[in-house]
């Protein structure tokens, strides 16, 4: 039966069902509603766009664009975008995608807090980043339906959002600091973490093992 949301379709296939019960076992509520929020707003915006998006990729990049924040899948400290990246290009592969379906999505989800470059990318890429500014902090959402909007929420709650998305981002990065440097992640722990001071990009060339 296809689930249809907000005039959206839900794919209905074995991978978009396998990363669906992936986040759902492997994240929590709030991950999970927000994934899909992101691939229905972003759906949307592809669609005022005129942007023709392939709707299994970006449910896949939705869905894993912030399991990193849970579940740091490398051995090695890297950006928590990283981390969903990687594991949404092994789940892709797994699954009998191409290469080049697995790095659309890989990319999809490792720009998604790039602020600027997702958009002239290609299609599943800005759509996914399109989707993450609506959910996150409103963007475009003037240029939809309230209808369409209300429907996404009333599927997908929003919850206290605003207040446990922040606490998601400060207990997923509070012990891997480095990794925010140069992102919009450093904001959260700046703002949460006492003690936490960004490293800014002057002091990593003034202090530069260089004479001049």
């Amino acid at each position: 039966m296809t689930e249809t949301i907000s005039g959206v379709e839900i794919p209905q296939t074995a991978a978009v069902a396998a990363a669906t019960a992936f986040i759902r076992e492997t994240t929590n509520p709030l991950i999970y509603h927000h994934s899909r929020r992101v691939f229905l707003f972003g759906s949307l915006h592809a669609r005022r766009l005129g942007l023709r998006p392939d709707p299994e990729l970006l449910y896949v990049s939705a869905m894993f664009h912030d399991a990193g924040l849970l579940s740091p899948y490398s051995a090695k400290e890297q950006r928590f975008e990283l981390d969903g990246a990687d594991h949404a290009r092994a789940f892709l592969l797994d699954h009998g995608f191409s290469p080049s379906a697995a790095e659309v999505a890989w990319m999809a989800i490792a720009l998604h807090t790039t602020p600027g470059i997702p958009g002239r990318l290609g299609a599943e890429i800005a759509a996914t980043n399109y989707g993450v500014l609506t959910d996150a902090v409103g963007w475009g959402l003037a240029e939809l339906d309230d209808a369409q909007a209300d429907d996404i929420v009333a599927a997908h709650p929003r919850g206290e959002f605003k207040r446990d998305f922040l606490q998601e981002f400060v207990d997923g990065l509070k012990d891997r600091p480095d990794t925010t440097y140069g992102t919009v992640n450093a904001d959260v722990l700046e703002h949460f973490v006492p003690g936490f001071r960004r490293t800014s990009m002057v002091e990593r060339i003034t202090d530069a093992p260089w004479p001049s």
